[in-house]
């Protein structure tokens, strides 16, 4: 029969991600966007065109409250450099950014969580740039004339 005849090629190991020396490091860029709402942790590759991995903060928990949460953004880092290890990516560049423009300019409870875990779950840490929208002149903020009144 035409199957007996057949021999079986031995299966390569796939593997993706650059082809690079051991104890090579090979740098993605981590966007980290926090706001007073979510984290959002995006590693691209240098240029930023192709996604790696995206994890949020509200895929991690299942509350709304407990989107924005230090735990959460823990939680989203830890997958982000599971995945990272994975295609071989082992430093990151990690570019963080508020909500920015008129409104706040600080970020939020996750923003530094999501960089101390990042570190420890072992990825290298390369260089570290805030790049939250700052207008140099601007539309008008919220609030109106006299403020937001509590």
């Amino acid at each position: 029969s035409k199957k007996a005849g057949k021999v079986k090629q031995p299966e390569q190991a796939i593997s993706f991600g650059p082809q690079v020396k051991p104890g090579e490091l090979v740098f993605g860029v981590a966007h980290i966007y926090s706001s007073k709402n979510d984290t959002f942790i995006h590693v691209t590759d240098l240029t930023g065109r192709e996604t790696i991995v995206r994890v949020t903060g509200g895929m991690k928990v299942k509350t709304d409250r407990d989107e924005p949460s230090a735990y959460a953004a823990l939680l989203a880092c830890q997958d982000v450099a599971a995945r990272c290890k994975e295609l071989g990516i082992t430093a990151l560049h990690i570019k963080i950014r508020a909500m920015g423009g008129t409104r706040q300019k600080t970020f939020g409870a996750g923003g530094q969580a999501s960089l101390r875990a990042l570190a420890r779950a072992g990825m290298r840490i390369g260089r570290i740039e805030d790049v939250t929208p700052i207008p140099t002149d601007t539309t008008r903020r919220r609030g109106g004339r006299r403020g937001r009144r509590l």
